[in-house]
Formats: structure tokens, C-alpha cells, sequence
């Protein structure tokens, strides 16, 4: 069982994020980066099942400039065998990212592919349900346990209100949820091996995919600064700032 993993460049969460000045995006310049929080979930995912159910392959694949490679590395040191990046210096609406995934999905033929359920900066939740019906594969989304039992998954996903069990046939796509696994730290002496892992950059341009952008950013804005809250003597006090100062009433 081959398993591919996409894994995304993002902010690192516990960077405070800051809007540039003309409002066209997010500041990144000497800043933090790191893998997306739940694509590591999902890498860890991919490890586990290669140490419980055999896997032969575990492959990383990114899509960004070359500032990618130090994701990709991040994934080689926790274990992966190999990556893949496809170079592009533009930013990719989640179709257009499920496009590429696709042919890097057909042309590597895995069994299984596991994807973050979302990335923290765009926050779409759509890109592995996206990939799922282009590729007309089985899909399971938030999950938050996996089993492999022969050609099958097992996956418990969590909805509103409780969980739901679902069986799909591989091969197929799987979305991973906070509560699926506690990602594990690379080692010194995988950190040092990672660097010999191959890593294949391809270039997005020369993938003869055919790709129009069908969503456009207009204006990335800051949040209302919350001003000090206040404290009031009685009931009637509150409600009478809920209906005159608030306008909620």
C-alpha cells in the first residue's frame, strides 16, 4: 500500500499574524513558517500505518515555490520516504489545487491519500472533498480513527452531536481531524537523514494542466480592535447598554 500525503506551508499558529499595509494579504516576511497542524496529523497517520499495516511508501507532496523544501524536509524527518514539490510562485484556489493533486495522484497511483481536513491560513475545508470527486474515489472526512483492514478503511469521523463509522474501499481519499493522533518530533538523526531522502521538484507549468483562478481576493482586513468591556451595577444597567449602546436588544 503506497500513501500520499499533501502537506501545506503555512504561518506558524502560534505567530501572531499581521495584515500588510494595502490590505492585499497577509504579511510573511521573516516570519515563522511550518507545516500545517493537521497535515502533520496526517503524516503521522501515514507513519502509523506504515509501522502497523506495512505500507510500502509513504510520499509527501507540496505544492509552492522552493520555500516548500522545508516542509517537505519536516515530513522527510518524521519518516516519509520520499516528496515530491510542484513548483509555483502563484497561490491556488482549492480547485486548482485539487486539479494538480490529481494528476500527481494519477501519475503516482497510491492507495490511500491523506490530507489535513483543512489548512489554518485559508481555513476552506474543501480542497480533499474537491480531489475526491475529480478522482471519483470513496472519501472520509474529520476523521478521528482509522483502521486498515485489507482493502478496506474504517473510519470514525466526528459530526454534530456524536460519531459516525464509515467503511470505503481503497483506493480513496481520508481528511484527518485534531483528534486523530499527537504528531511525534523528527529526531537530530532523522533531521540529518532527510536531507539524503529524494526530493523531486516538478514544475507546475510544465504539467500541461489547463487552470483558471475562480476566486479572487479582494481585500484582507484586520479584525475591529475590541475595546475594554465594562462592569454595571444591576441587571436593568445591563440591559439598558444592550438595548441603547449595543443595539442588540
Amino acid at each position: 500500500m503506497k500513501i500520499l500525503v499533501a502537506v501545506k506551508r503555512v504561518v506558524d499558529p502560534y505567530v501572531k499574524v499581521r495584515v500588510k499595509s494595502d490590505h492585499s494579504g497577509v504579511d510573511t516576511q521573516n516570519i515563522k513558517m511550518s507545516m500545517n497542524p493537521f497535515d502533520e496529523i496526517a503524516v503521522e497517520e501515514a507513519l502509523r500505518l506504515r509501522e502497523k499495516q506495512g505500507a510500502s511508501e509513504v510520499v509527501v507532496v507540496s505544492i509552492g515555490d522552493y520555500s516548500s523544501q522545508e516542509t517537505l524536509r519536516q515530513g522527510l524527518a518524521l519518516g516519509a520516504d520520499r516528496a515530491i514539490l510542484v513548483r509555483t510562485n502563484g497561490i491556488h484556489c482549492s480547485l486548482n489545487i485539487a486539479k494538480i493533486l490529481k494528476k500527481i495522484v494519477l501519475d503516482e497511483q497510491p492507495q490511500l491519500v491523506l490530507m489535513g481536513k483543512q489548512s489554518i491560513d485559508g481555513d476552506n475545508n474543501q480542497t480533499p472533498q474537491m480531489l475526491a470527486a475529480l478522482l471519483n474515489w470513496p472519501q472520509a472526512t474529520f476523521a478521528s480513527a482509522l483502521s486498515v483492514m485489507g482493502n478496506q478503511i474504517q473510519v470514525t469521523r466526528e459530526i454534530d452531536g456524536g460519531e459516525e463509522t464509515l467503511e470505503v474501499t481503497m483506493p480513496a481519499i481520508v481528511s484527518t481531524d485534531l483528534r486523530l493522533n499527537e504528531p511525534r518530533y523528527a529526531s537530530l538523526p532523522n533531521i540529518m537523514k532527510a536531507k539524503q531522502k529524494p526530493l523531486t521538484i516538478l514544475e507546475l507549468d510544465a504539467m500541461g494542466l489547463v487552470l483558471k483562478e475562480h476566486i479572487q481576493i479582494i481585500s484582507v482586513t484586520p479584525p475591529v480592535i475590541r475595546t475594554g468591556g465594562v462592569k454595571v451595577d444591576s441587571v436593568s444597567a445591563l440591559v439598558d447598554k444592550l438595548r441603547h449602546e449595543a443595539k442588540v436588544l
